[in-house]
C-alpha cells in the first residue's frame, strides 16, 4: 500500500495512491495518529471508502509524516562515502536528529539559506517505524518498520562544519525533502534490501548506488539505536546517503536558486524539489 499526506481544502488529508497514480482521499487521519494507536497500515485502506479521487497532477502533498516523534539521521552509512569525506569509516553508526521543522514535502521548494551558499544533496531511504521499544533484538528489527519513503537530507555544509556536532547544517528550516509516499515494509525486499538509489541534479545523475551497499543494514541500525534510545512508532530513520556529494567534488557542485533535485529509490519513486532563495 502506498499512502499520501496531502492539503485537501486548507486541511491535512489522508489518501492512497491508486492504480493510475492518482490519489483515493480515505480520510483526514495522520500517519502519525494511526501509526501511534497500533494501526496496520499494510491492509487499514483496505476498509476505507474512498471519499474522492485526486488526480496527482492537482494534489498538493504533505511530508508522509510532518511531526515524527523523532527523525534520527545516520551517517557515513555508504563506505564510498566516508572515503569522499575527511572522516574515517566508523564501527559504530553516526548518528545525528532532525527536526520536524526542517521537512518539505515532494515538489515542494528545498530553500537555500541567505546565509550560506553551501547547499548540498543527499539521497537517502527513509524508514517509518510502525512500533518501537528497548533493546530489539536484529532478529526481530524488522517487524517494528510500518514501510519506507524517500528523503534529501539537504545540507548547509559550511554550518555543518562549524563545529564538531553537525546539528545546526542538517536542521535549517524547509532543506529536508520527504516523500512523496510512505510504501508499507510488505510492498518492499525485507529491510529495503537491493534497492537502487539515484539523485540527479538538473537531470544529471550525481549519485547512484545500491541499498545493499549500507554498512549499517535497516535492521542493524534499528536494534543499535533501540540499545540507547526508545523508538516509537512514528519514528523515522534516515539511513545514509551514497558518494557523489557536492560539497566532494572539485569544483564544488551546491544547489542553487532554480535547480531541481530528484532522489529516485527502486519501488518507491521519485522525490523531487525545486531549489529557492531564502526570500
Amino acid at each position: 500500500m502506498r499512502y499520501v499526506s496531502i492539503e485537501l481544502n486548507g486541511k491535512p488529508a489522508l489518501g492512497v495512491r491508486n492504480e493510475q497514480g492518482d490519489i483515493d482521499v480515505i480520510g483526514n487521519e495522520s500517519l502519525e495518529a494511526l501509526l501511534a494507536g497500533g494501526t496496520d497500515l499494510a491492509g487499514y485502506a483496505k476498509g476505507r471508502q474512498v471519499s474522492q479521487t485526486i488526480k496527482a497532477a492537482d494534489a498538493r502533498l504533505l511530508p508522509p509524516l510532518s511531526r515524527p516523534p523523532k527523525i534520527i539521521c545516520v551517517g557515513l552509512n555508504y563506505a564510498d562515502h566516508t572515503a569522499e569525506s575527511p572522516y574515517e569509516q566508523p564501527d559504530y553508526p553516526t548518528l545525528f536528529l532532525r527536526l520536524h521543522t526542517s521537512l518539505v514535502a515532494h515538489d515542494q521548494p528545498i530553500v537555500r539559506s541567505k546565509l550560506s551558499d553551501s547547499l548540498d544533496y543527499e539521497g537517502e531511504v527513509a524508514v517509518v517505524l510502525g512500533k518501537g521499544g528497548r533493546y530489539i533484538s536484529k532478529e526481530n528489527a524488522l517487524d517494528c518498520v510500518a514501510g519506507y519513503s524517500i528523503f534529501n537530507d539537504g545540507s548547509i555544509r559550511e554550518y555543518q562544519f562549524k563545529a564538531p556536532q553537525w546539528t545546526v547544517g542538517k536542521n535549517f528550516d524547509a532543506t529536508g525533502g520527504f516523500g512523496p509516499d510512505l510504501v508499507t515494509a510488505d510492498e518492499l525486499p525485507a529491510g529495503a534490501k537491493g534497492l537502487k538509489i539515484e539523485t540527479r541534479l538538473n537531470g544529471k545523475v550525481v549519485q547512484s548506488a545500491t541499498t545493499s551497499d549500507m554498512i549499517f543494514d535497516v535492521a542493524t541500525l534499528i536494534s543499535i539505536i533501540s540499545e540507547a534510545i526508545t523508538l516509537e512508532a512514528g519514528d523515522v530513520i534516515v539511513s545514509g546517503t551514497p558518494a557523489g556529494i557536492g560539497w566532494a567534488r572539485d569544483p564544488k557542485l551546491l544547489m542553487r536558486d532554480g535547480d531541481v533535485c530528484e532522489v529516485t529509490v527502486e519501488k518507491l519513486g521519485t522525490l523531487r524539489n525545486p531549489i529557492v532563495d531564502e526570500a
